[in-house]
Parts: structure tokens; sequence; C-alpha cells
């Protein structure tokens, strides 16, 4: 089974897989929460996905509540946060686990990928990025610091989306 193929729901809970989500273009994957330091990073998320999203690029988030219970909220509150608090337009997940003994399939794949030092492994905190290429592969790993304007993210996704 490949990342594509992983089922998955939208956050309002329609069933579906993880490749209709991506719709057959590059997107970067962020596990995102509404209670954490790094919230604020929804608006530059949102800022690259009004950029370069479309027909070869989207942004996708997924609710997480394994760091420290940082993402409470029922899909419903989720969805009302991320859209009256950062206006986020683009698609979202169910809340999934990314770590553990419960980890989505879709981050059992992710996270075989290493990070900028070489490292696979768990996610290490909310708004840990993923960017993956059109057919499911993983390109870069990104740690939850770099913020979505970082020139190397920006530069990652303008490559993908151009390809």
């Amino acid at each position: 089974m490949t990342i594509l193929n992983s089922p998955i729901a939208r956050l309002d809970g329609t069933a579906t897989t993880f490749g209709e989500i991506t719709g057959g273009r590059s997107a970067l994957v962020v596990n995102v929460a509404s209670k954490c330091g790094l919230t604020p990073q929804y608006a530059g998320l949102e800022e690259l996905h009004e950029t370069y999203g479309g027909e070869d690029f989207t942004v996708i988030g997924v609710p997480c509540n394994q760091f420290f219970g940082q993402e409470p909220g029922s899909p419903e509150e989720i969805a009302e946060f991320c859209s009256a608090t950062y206006g986020v337009t683009f698609p979202m997940t169910e809340k999934v686990d990314v770590n553990g003994e419960d980890q989505h399939p879709v981050y059992e794949k992710l996270t075989q990928h290493p990070n900028e030092k070489g490292e696979a492994g768990d996610v290490t905190w909310n708004f840990e990025k993923f960017l993956i290429a059109a057919d499911g592969t993983v390109v870069a790993r990104y740690s939850p610091s770099v913020l979505p304007d970082d020139p190397r993210l920006v530069d990652a996704v303008k490559a993908l989306a151009s390809d």
C-alpha cells in the first residue's frame, strides 16, 4: 500500500483516501493543533496554499492531540477555529495519532523519511512538515520550527508546483 492509497477521513468525517485529498497534487502535510505556541503558523500555511495551491500543490492539515493535548476540539470546533481565526481553506483530515501504537498509516510512511539532520522516526511536535510529490514520494521533512515562509521550504514547494 502506498501513502496515496491509505484510507483517511476528511475533517467532516467523510471517508476517503489520502490520494483523493491530495487530488494528484504535490502536498505539504502538517500535523496541526489549535492550542500550541506554533498555532500562528496556520496563517503562513494558508498563505503558502493561496500562493502555490491549485492544480499542482496543496497544504493538508492533519489535526493531532498527542502533544500535551493541544488539539482537544471536536471536528466542528477545529473547523470553526481554523476558518474564523486563520481563514484556512486548505483540506483538513480527521484527527489522528502521528506517533505510537495507534499511528495512522499515512504517518507510518511519512516518518520513515529523515529530517534535515538525517534522522527518521517519530514526529517531534505539532507543525512538523512533510513535503510529498504528486506520486506520493516524500521529498523533504521539516521540523516544527521551520516556518511556512522559510526560503528552503518555499523553494522546494515552488520546484514541485512547477514540475
